[in-house]
């Protein structure tokens, strides 16, 4: 009788019955993985330091009505300067280099590319090799769905296609990113975009599938079966804060720029985030930025250089300290914390709360520098409210609809690893001091 009783439930429900000691009471921040969190959310904004965004900002949404309704990560940093390398810690653990230092004003591949201690590739340059695994590998092993959404991309095919959004190749010019600048048309930054630094991505249809205009966001969330379990979210140069003023026109019509705009783009997205039926199930949002001021390059969690780069920050240690703010599923609204964190956390973090911890180097599936010894994941200060229902991991999202493709748009490689060496050398090495107020 009992056999035939489960056997006619939900799913849903005949694992929760058989979860011992699963209860909305007593969620374990300790193993992320058993608080339920379905959906994942992550907002970048651009280049502001803590006080700036949190402190004496006066702006009326992100550190009044927003931070309300969240957890603010006090000693939250970032890892490095530019904004590049940061993004690239987001998504994959792999520390700085110094091409990627300088923004990848040339859209090379990372020569030699040789794997290297605690999941590092060895080498200089920007799109890392095939070998080297992000977190939509692992999400795609696991098969949970992802998307990036990128504001702005595709507005001007003769800088990046509209899907994807890795920098074009117009005639015969070489891999010199155009985007690195916005026009009054086109506000998209590859260097904001972290799913084109990674060969396993791009030389796989699923860039030019699931890296899409942010304009496909709002559809996508209409519904939790096309909501993605991971989505990454960047405004354009104007509306995340990083243009002041803004060559074109922000969210509101103007062209006022920095933490104005950044809070007009986050009134208007972000609510929709948080009415959707996947966030209202079991979403988190985390809105966080890549870097502090280029003045401060300080740093938290015993961080590492990468190949060849004496220091993560260009000239110090760390990208500065920046806060992060964390909203949704077992988050006690109105809460603070002051337990270190950076980058490299929150890829662990999010490895662990969406159960895809495969394929790292640490012994525990965690990638790059995410896998550091002694490196936490967000812990009880983070996730100490109540999360509702029990906490029972949802089961594998079905495929998201794939949006057909014009046409293949396959990216075939970088320049000759001898020109890489002198362009690295001549452009990363010189250049990037040039370019550091201009990220």
């Amino acid at each position: 009788m009992r056999r035939a009783l489960l056997l006619s439930l939900p799913i849903s429900l005949v694992a929760l019955l058989a979860a011992p000691g699963a209860s909305a009471a007593t969620p374990d921040p300790s193993r992320l993985g058993t608080l339920g969190i379905g959906h994942v959310f992550v907002v970048n904004i651009e280049n502001k330091s803590f006080d700036e965004a949190y402190v004496s900002n006066k702006n009326p949404y992100l550190p009044k009505q927003l931070r309300a309704q969240g957890v603010l990560l006090r000693q939250y940093f970032g890892i490095g300067h530019l904004s590049l390398t940061n993004y690239i810690a987001q998504l994959s653990g792999q520390a700085p280099n110094t091409a990627t230092q300088s923004d990848c004003q040339l859209y090379v591949d990372q020569k030699p590319g040789l794997p290297g201690p605690e999941g590092q590739s060895l080498g200089q340059g920007c799109v890392y090799p095939p070998t080297v695994q992000a977190l939509p590998d692992q999400l795609d092993a696991k098969r949970l769905t992802w998307r990036g959404y990128m504001e702005d991309m595709g507005n001007d095919l003769t800088r990046e296609p509209d899907r994807c959004g890795e920098p074009t190749n117009p005639a015969g010019v070489g891999f010199r990113d155009g985007t690195q600048s916005a026009t009054a048309k086109d506000q998209y930054a590859a260097r904001h975009n972290p799913f084109v630094y990674f060969h396993s991505i791009l030389d796989s249809p699923r860039c030019h599938q699931q890296v899409l205009p942010l304009t496909a966001m709002q559809k996508d969330l209409a519904q939790v079966s096309t909501t993605p379990s991971f989505s990454f979210i960047t405004p354009n140069l104007c509306n995340d804060g990083h243009d002041d003023p803004c060559v074109g026109k922000n969210v509101r019509g103007t062209q006022v720029g920095g933490l104005t705009s950044a809070d007009y783009w986050l009134q208007k997205y972000v609510p929709m985030i948080l009415a959707s039926p996947a966030f209202k199930q079991d979403g988190v949002l985390i809105v966080t930025s890549d870097e502090s001021e280029n003045s401060d390059a300080t740093s938290c969690c015993n961080e590492q250089p990468g190949y060849n780069t004496p220091q993560p920050g260009d000239t110090g240690p760390g990208g500065g300290r920046i806060g992060t703010l964390v909203l949704g599923r077992c988050v006690t609204p109105g809460a603070t914390s002051d337990v270190p964190y950076n980058h490299y956390s929150l890829l662990r973090s999010l490895e662990d709360m969406l159960g895809v911890t495969t394929g790292g180097s640490d012994g525990k599936g965690h990638l790059g520098y995410a896998g550091a010894a002694g490196l936490a994941p967000f812990g009880k200060d983070v996730f100490s409210g109540t999360c509702g229902a029990a906490a029972v991991r949802p089961a594998p999202a079905k495929a998201l609809p794939t949006v057909p493709l014009s046409a293949p748009l396959p990216r075939t490689g970088g320049l000759p690893a001898t020109t890489v060496a002198l362009v690295l050398i001549g452009t990363a090495l010189a250049g990037r001091r040039l370019l550091r107020k201009a990220s």
